[in-house]
């Protein structure tokens, strides 16, 4: 016990709680601890009162004064001292066998102000994280943590945690007005400490609920948030500097799809930093994309269940560690993007379902609320302070992570009021339509606010069905009246799916499914898109993508050589899902990861697994050096088909073109048979052309069949062109031309 001047005295009575502030206090039920509870000048003197359950005695401290309170019972102390104002002073708290000097959490002035709770109840606090949620902060000159939730429908809010043995009795929360937020500042709270929300439902009852807005939580199982401060310091200046000097449609984008957890199962974000960042960087990809790295309660999910928006998973580390994993990413020249998840969130009990009694975050529709395929929740994309918890927890990723895209999840299932629904199953929106008003608004919102605060930041939409102007600005409206949501990029599924059904024919039955490689030319330009193969094409029973293709060992790794330099020289960008830049042949579990042994040169797989990632790499290496292949992947112009129509050759051959016109010739032939002398029609101002990759060459694994002489046009029209060029065309195998 601190030594002081005077000799204790003990304070008057008199200052006694009301018996009604009394049980409101003990029943959880209190707006207002803060107007009852601490010093508070009265008629003789400042009546002092603290609520402190299981203290032996309490004794407030101020200057030489050191007076014992009176034991009211259940926990309340009180009593009068005749000082003229309120004194600075601290409380001794006494329990069996520990005494504790501290400060008297109800002595302080709010920590939100009012700019901050007219912003949260305009639905509109663009950075909403440095309002709600946990900080660590100095306030009235005292060192602590302030806490703050939204939970409108609460009868009382109080923080249970580590520092109070997880009873929150003695630390109610107040009310900030009609904002529906309760705050409390606790002193000498700092990071590390692990709480949560005691929150007294309208009925009653009481839920204990980890905090929404938490930035850091315990590792799964366990559930509590983590009070934390970031201590990273920065050192990707110059890549966030430079990241907006090109628009993302007319740069090089090929993205390297990973799940964190499984990509080397049992690393850490920092040991990830340290193997990751070298590998891409090998492979060529310009980006990674993160499978949803925001805080999960189960594994198998891949993260697409969250109940911590705003915290990085505690499996692989603390937040400062993937900020380093970022940071470290960026040094090398690598983008990262992120999946993220503002669809649907799960129903655990100590989460975001029914947080304050009510549904809450969830649409108060239970129809409109349940999400019908994934036995989830649906946002309420209607409420300002839903929408803006989402909004915020978009641009909070790209401020406080520095991650430069979101490609955001399920988007059809937000746009449509009926998406696995029956009739009957769903109500129309005002006009009548299917369409979800308030999640086209939300995502519009969502884009404009993103790009406006992030330069050189881009949106990815994976949307599955037709939805009119999903890449166009959001000021722009279409045909359907509605204005563009706004994304930066589409995937395209409709590519996707079509093309992996024409590779998944036996090549003589190809020609009769010709059109399923060409349909995609017909609406390439109709938004900006990624194409993906994604982790979804390679799991549940759907096959890894070698053995997607048919024919024996030999054949499915020449189409999947092939298909993946046609995929490289479509239109549009590209992402490829770990596992498949190697043609694994297993398909993907979270459990085990890619099976990387198929890469050591002991198990002799020289020209098996190891030929198509150095295929993978060269074609990286290629298209970022190409122009042709990304300078115009939304503009027409940029694409001309020699031949799209050569079904019973089974040969796709077009021509790619940068802005200043310079052409990359890419011709995929998909049968088995080798082609001599095979004419393509071409520019007659090429005067010679040179293989630049070719899918059978021997060190992809390949027959070696190529065309290793300069190739001169001949001045015989073809294809409509005033010049033509004749190959040899290896078995299911892609081949680029360039000027030589």
């Amino acid at each position: 016990m601190p030594r002081h001047e005077s000799v204790a005295e003990g304070a008057r009575p008199g200052a006694a709680l009301a018996s009604e502030d009394r049980a409101r206090l003990l029943e959880a039920t209190h707006h207002d601890p803060h107007a009852v509870l601490g010093a508070h000048p009265v008629p003789g003197g400042v009546a002092f009162r603290v609520f402190r359950p299981y203290a032996l005695s309490v004794t407030v401290v101020t200057g030489a004064v050191r007076a014992e309170l009176r034991d009211d019972g259940d926990g309340f102390f009180s009593g009068l001292l005749p000082f003229g104002d309120v004194p600075e002073y601290r409380l001794l708290v006494a329990y069996e066998g520990n005494v504790l000097d501290t400060e008297d959490p109800y002595r302080f002035l709010p920590t939100l102000g009012e700019l901050d709770l007219h912003l949260i109840g305009e639905g509109r606090h663009e950075q909403l994280w440095q309002a709600l949620g946990a900080h660590v902060t100095s306030h009235q000159g005292v060192a602590g943590t302030r806490f703050a939730v939204w939970a409108p429908d609460a009868r009382g809010v109080r923080i249970a945690g580590g520092f109070n043995f997880w009873d929150g009795t003695g630390f109610p929360m107040r009310s900030l007005g009609s904002s529906g937020v309760w705050e409390l500042f606790v002193p000498g709270i700092g990071a590390g400490e692990a709480y949560k929300f005691e929150i007294t439902r309208p009925d009653g009852s009481r839920t204990l609920r980890a905090d929404p807005l938490a930035r850091r939580t315990e590792a799964p199982p366990a559930t509590a948030s983590i009070v934390d401060v970031s201590q990273h310091e920065w050192g990707d200046a110059e890549w966030l500097a430079h990241r907006a000097d090109i628009p993302v449609h007319e740069a090089p984008f090929s993205v390297y799809e990973v799940h964190l957890p499984s990509w080397r199962p049992g690393l850490t974000y920092r040991q990830l930093a340290e193997q990751l960042p070298a590998y891409v960087r090998e492979m060529g990809f310009t980006h990674v994309e993160l499978m949803p790295v925001a805080e999960h309660p189960f594994g198998g999910s891949w993260g697409y269940q969250v109940t911590g928006f705003y915290a990085p998973t505690a499996r692989l580390g603390i937040p400062d560690d993937f900020r380093y994993l970022v940071d470290r990413l960026h040094q090398a020249g690598i983008g990262v993007l992120m999946d993220w998840v503002p669809a649907h969130f799960p129903r655990d009990d100590w989460a975001l379902a029914e947080f304050d009694g009510r549904p809450l975050y969830e649409h108060h529709d239970p129809v409109r609320a349940a999400h019908p395929d994934w036995g989830t929740l649906e946002f309420d994309f209607g409420r300002r302070e839903v929408r803006n918890f989402l909004v915020a927890n978009a641009v909070y990723w790209c401020e406080e992570f520095h991650i430069d895209g979101l490609r955001v999840d399920a988007v059809a299932s937000m746009l449509y009021l009926d998406y696995s629904r029956e009739p009957g199953q769903w109500t129309p929106n005002e006009h009548g339509g299917r369409e979800n008003l308030d999640a086209v608004a939300f995502l519009q919102e969502m884009n404009a606010t993103v790009y406006r605060r992030c330069p050189g930041v881009v949106t990815i939409a994976e949307e599955s069905t037709a939805w009119d102007g999903v890449t166009r600005p959001t000021h722009h409206k279409g045909p359907s009246g509605f204005g563009g949501l706004g994304f930066g990029l589409k995937w395209n599924m409709g590519w996707m799916h079509d093309s992996l059904e024409y590779m998944a024919h036996e090549p003589v039955h190809r020609k009769y499914h010709h059109h399923e490689m060409t349909f995609s030319m017909v609406y390439a330009y109709s938004e900006n898109y990624v194409l993906p193969i994604s982790h979804d094409e390679v799991v549940h029973g759907k096959r890894s993508l070698v053995s997607k293709m048919p024919g024996d060992w030999w054949q499915q790794r020449a189409n999947h050589r092939a298909y993946l330099a046609f995929m490289w020289a479509h239109p549009g960008k590209q992402l490829l899902f770990m596992g498949q830049e190697f043609a694994q042949g297993a398909e993907w579990s979270e459990a085990h990861g890619p099976d990387w042994w198929l890469l050591d040169p002991s198990y002799g797989a020289e020209a098996d697994h190891r030929g198509v990632r150095d295929l993978v790499r060269d074609l990286n290496a290629l298209y970022r050096a190409s122009p042709a292949l990304w300078q115009r992947d939304t503009d027409p112009a940029g694409f001309q088909w020699i031949t799209g129509d050569a079904a019973d050759d089974n040969v796709f051959a077009f021509l790619r073109l940068a802005a200043d016109g310079s052409p990359l010739l890419a011709v995929s032939h998909l049968s088995p048979v080798v082609r001599h002398d095979y004419r393509l029609g071409i520019p007659d101002d090429v005067p010679a052309w040179h293989e630049s990759l070719n899918t059978d060459a021997a060190r992809y694994g390949g027959g070696d069949v190529t065309n290793p002489d300069v190739i001169k046009p001949e001045p015989q029209g073809w294809h409509g062109r005033p010049a033509s060029i004749r190959l040899t065309l290896p078995p299911l195998a892609t081949v680029w031309l360039r000027p030589a």
